[in-house]
């Protein structure tokens, strides 16, 4: 028993240290989900130069630990190993793009306002798509003869569990199990073209690259992902997706998606920066060996900052084929059920009893949309509330967003009102 311990603990040295000397190479990543799935051809995916840029800023920028690097290493091969899949799929299905997707809802604005919360409310009717935790992280089921039933989101479920015993924190701030509607982000991550990686990582050259570099590619592979899971779906729906990184990426949606509707979520950005500089550095710690607070607040102030700038443009342009639809997280979090049936109605849609009682439902069982509060404050960032508040006038005076006070004593969700800095 004793050596049966010992020569396992070897075993786990030796894989760690392995892992340390690994540069992080993308040929032999690339050779290992080859390897891994028996498949060789990635099509004309245009994946490897923003693969390259991603693991040189992991490797010169990031400041991995252990963990980082094996979670950098599964990812790779995990999206690398489903875009020879996705091939494979085409190859015997030719017809999987030609699929439809037609008159999508793309849900963005600043993070931490609203976007999770409303996506999950429009989960709710049936009628609606909505890509899956688990879809997003496996789209299809293992390649193999007699591989049984389908335990995919099971699968997926053991791994958001091992996340969250190295990151508590996370699933109190982001409530996500592997049925979750999840972000668009995590399906342009497969052609290493996502803002997730900033995020998650410490990466500014990446960041820098991919702004210069634009999302019209990335947009593609979206567009030609949903194509695979609406195959396998088989039935009909409207598309319905989520994510804040979608601000940044508005002309190459609007390329790709030229019928698309747009839904603008808006909130008090002092409110937003502590609650999403809190969010980045609980992502990152279980990756990196150091974490600055006050970098992640400049980060994320400037970032957002642009963001609402180009938001303010696009309400200007009216680029879109319908009008953008604004929301205000306040009236969200007050009126679930009357700020769903506004969106339904603003895109000539009609919300169905059903439906209605679904989300209604869903708003009772979990308060505050199922999200913990925190006690962070900005200057644990290097931020300054007045400076943040001069900082983000031109935004809310634009959208006539009302400040937030931050009180415990305020009601929840279930009582007309979520707490501020809970839902996401």
């Amino acid at each position: 028993m004793l050596q049966r311990a010992v020569s396992q603990a070897a075993d786990t040295i030796t894989a760690a240290l392995a892992v340390m000397r690994d540069p992080l190479d993308a040929n032999e990543l690339i050779a290992r989900a080859q390897r891994r799935t028996d498949l060789v051809d990635f099509g004309c995916t245009p994946f490897e130069e923003p693969l390259q840029k991603l693991l040189r800023a992991c490797r010169e920028e990031a400041e991995l630990s252990l963990f980082g690097r094996f979670a950098t290493r599964w990812d790779a091969v995990r999206f690398l190993s489903n875009l020879l899949r996705l091939r494979e799929e085409e190859r015997r299905a030719p017809k999987i793009l030609e699929q439809r997707v037609d008159r999508p809802i793309f849900i963005a604005g600043l993070p931490r306002s609203g976007t999770t919360f409303l996506h999950s409310l429009l989960a709710q009717d049936p009628t609606n798509l909505v890509p899956r935790v688990w879809q997003l992280i496996h789209p299809y089921p293992p390649n193999e003869p007699g591989a049984g039933p389908d335990l995919r989101p099971q699968r997926v479920a053991r791994q958001l569990r091992m996340f969250g015993m190295l990151a508590p924190e996370f699933r109190r701030m982001h409530p996500i199990d592997a049925s979750s509607p999840q972000e668009c982000s995590e399906i342009t991550a497969h052609v290493f073209a996502s803002l997730r990686f900033d995020t998650t990582y410490h990466v500014p050259s990446y960041r820098r690259w991919l702004d210069e570099t634009g999302h019209l590619d990335a947009y593609r592979f979206h567009k030609r992902f949903l194509q695979h899971l609406q195959h396998q779906i088989g039935v009909a729906g409207r598309w319905v997706l989520k994510c804040p990184d979608h601000i940044f990426a508005l002309g190459a949606l609007r390329a790709v998606y030229p019928d698309a509707g747009v839904v603008l979520v808006h909130r008090d950005p002092v409110s937003v920066l502590l609650s999403v500089a809190r969010l980045t550095e609980v992502l990152r710690r279980p990756f990196s060996r150091h974490v600055d607070r006050r970098e992640i607040g400049r980060q994320d102030s400037d970032r957002w900052l642009a963001a609402t700038e180009l938001m303010i443009e696009a309400a200007d342009e009216e680029r879109f084929e319908e009008p953008i639809l604004h929301i205000h997280y306040l009236d969200l979090v007050r009126d679930p059920l009357e700020t769903v049936a506004t969106l339904y109605r603003h895109f000539g849609r009609t919300l169905d009893a059903s439906a209605a009682a679904r989300i209604s439902r869903l708003v009772e069982a979990k308060p505050n949309g199922g999200y913990g509060t925190h006690r962070s404050r900005l200057e644990e960032y290097g931020l300054d509330p007045v400076v943040q508040r001069e900082r983000y006038a031109r935004y809310m005076e634009r959208f006539g967003i009302r400040p937030e006070q931050r009180s415990s004593s305020t009601p929840s969700l279930t009582s007309g009102r979520a707490q501020v800095g809970a839902v996401g």
